[in-house]
């Protein structure tokens, strides 16, 4: 009987389609414990320090650190009193805002980066929120779980 086989044929099929899509969906998060962002490398990690200060480090494929070399990171935080714009330094290998992130958290960050300085910019939202995500244990900006 050939309906058995077409059967089993095809739930193989749904199977492997659904752990691919499992698979895909898989969050890579940053070495420091920041949220990784999509973009090509160096892939660029976004990462609030203790004191609110952002730091932008930039990853070769490996996830190694490199230094940066002609991006430009701007950030901006979309808060309820307004758009405040955090500047960037170079401190050894990595970029450091010049001042912290406003107070509070559920607010809005979009990250700029232009890999060179005439290039088109791309843009990457983060909602920022430090409280711990209770699967991965990373903050829910950071979070890997992918809800």
């Amino acid at each position: 009987m050939k309906t058995p086989r077409v059967i089993h044929t095809l739930i193989t099929v749904f199977t492997l389609a659904a752990f691919s899509a499992v698979g895909a969906d898989k969050i890579i998060g940053g070495p420091k414990g920041g949220r990784l962002l999509e973009n090509p490398t160096p892939r660029a990690e976004f990462f609030v320090e203790k004191d609110r200060t952002v730091t932008i480090t930039f990853y070769d494929a490996a996830l190694k650190a490199v230094a940066p070399g002609e991006q430009t990171v701007n950030v901006v935080a979309e808060v309820k009193s307004g758009k405040v714009e955090l500047e960037f330094e170079k401190k050894g290998d990595v970029l450091v805002s010049k001042t912290p992130l406003p107070e509070g958290d559920g607010y809005n960050v979009v990250v700029q980066i232009k890999t060179r300085p005439d290039a088109k910019p791309q843009n990457f939202r983060v909602k920022y929120d430090t409280r711990a995500c209770g699967e991965c244990k990373r903050p829910e900006y950071a979070c890997t779980c992918g809800h």
